[in-house]
């Protein structure tokens, strides 16, 4: 099977750097004792496949979200290759648009341009703060409208029915369109904010943290959300998250996280079931 998404050993180093920074036997923290740079991330290495959601976890600090950021393009890293999988630039089929340059090219040393063109047609994004993902005070119908405006749709009708479309199959009455998402409940505002970035069709989407800060029950309302969609688009998804039951209720597969490096990986049923790297352990053994 041809990975959607490969990344090899990114690391991203805060500070000025020096050889020991990604030394194994620095593993204890992520602060390099010779130079005092904190390495975020230190040879991070996994493969995303088609209709997979792949789980990244860790306790604040481990670099799962600078992991996150770096994919989406929001951080610059170090070092490192991302590559979308061989075969699969043919299989978009966005028209009009060009990506050719894709094919067996390192993601992240593209120009700015040719990164946002990837991301406008290729990637979603669900931030755990909705005021990160949306403009509060522009309509939720607004909100898809622009994500469709930068992936080249033109004519406003199809938006309008587009953005009707996307607010239907994530939850949000279709009557509160033309309201601003600042009135609406947390809850909602994620729902509004998957459906924008899902407007693109992407073929990755990204989820940091979705329903933290929200009510258990509603909670498990987008959770269960995401789930259907997922299965019902066949999305290859990335989620980051500290919480286990999130992990275990959307994912296939995990990697866990300390101190910027990956300490375990595996099916998400046998990571968290019987975790073999001590800190797993920790991490499930604390989420009892």
């Amino acid at each position: 099977m041809i990975p959607v998404l490969e990344v090899k050993n990114i690391s991203k180093i805060y500070g000025k750097e020096c050889p020991h920074c990604l030394d194994p036997e620095n593993a204890g923290g992520s602060i390099c004792p010779f130079c005092h740079s904190v390495a975020a991330c230190r040879d991070v290495s996994f493969s995303l496949y088609e209709d997979e959601v792949l789980g990244i976890v860790g306790e604040s600090g481990s670099g799962k979200s600078t992991l996150l950021k770096i994919l989406n393009f929001d951080e610059e890293p170090t070092r490192g290759v991302m590559e979308i999988g061989r075969g699969n630039p043919g299989k978009f089929g966005i028209k009009g648009i060009n990506l050719d340059f894709i094919e067996n090219a390192n993601l992240l040393t593209l120009n700015p341009y040719r990164k946002r063109l990837l991301r406008n047609h290729l990637m979603g994004m669900v931030y755990q703060n909705p005021h990160l993902g949306l403009k509060m005070h522009i309509s939720s119908g607004g909100n898809i409208g622009e994500r469709l405006l930068m992936a080249g749709w033109r004519n406003i009708g199809s938006i309008r029915s587009r953005a009707m479309e996307l607010l239907i199959k994530t939850e949000v009455p279709p009557e509160r369109m033309d309201e601003a998402p600042s009135k609406f409940s947390g809850g909602m505002q994620q729902r509004v904010q998957i459906a924008k970035a899902l407007s693109n069709n992407p073929i990755i989407l990204y989820l940091d943290e979705p329903t933290t800060g929200l009510d258990l029950s509603v909670q498990a309302r987008v959770l269960d959300l995401v789930k259907k969609l997922q299965k019902e688009l066949k999305l290859a998804m990335i989620v980051v998250s500290h919480d286990l039951g999130i992990i275990r209720h959307l994912t296939s597969r995990t990697i866990v996280m300390k101190n910027g490096r990956v300490v375990e990986s595996g099916l998400t049923d046998q990571v968290l079931e019987d975790p073999q790297n001590a800190y797993t352990q920790l991490l499930v053994h604390s989420n009892l």
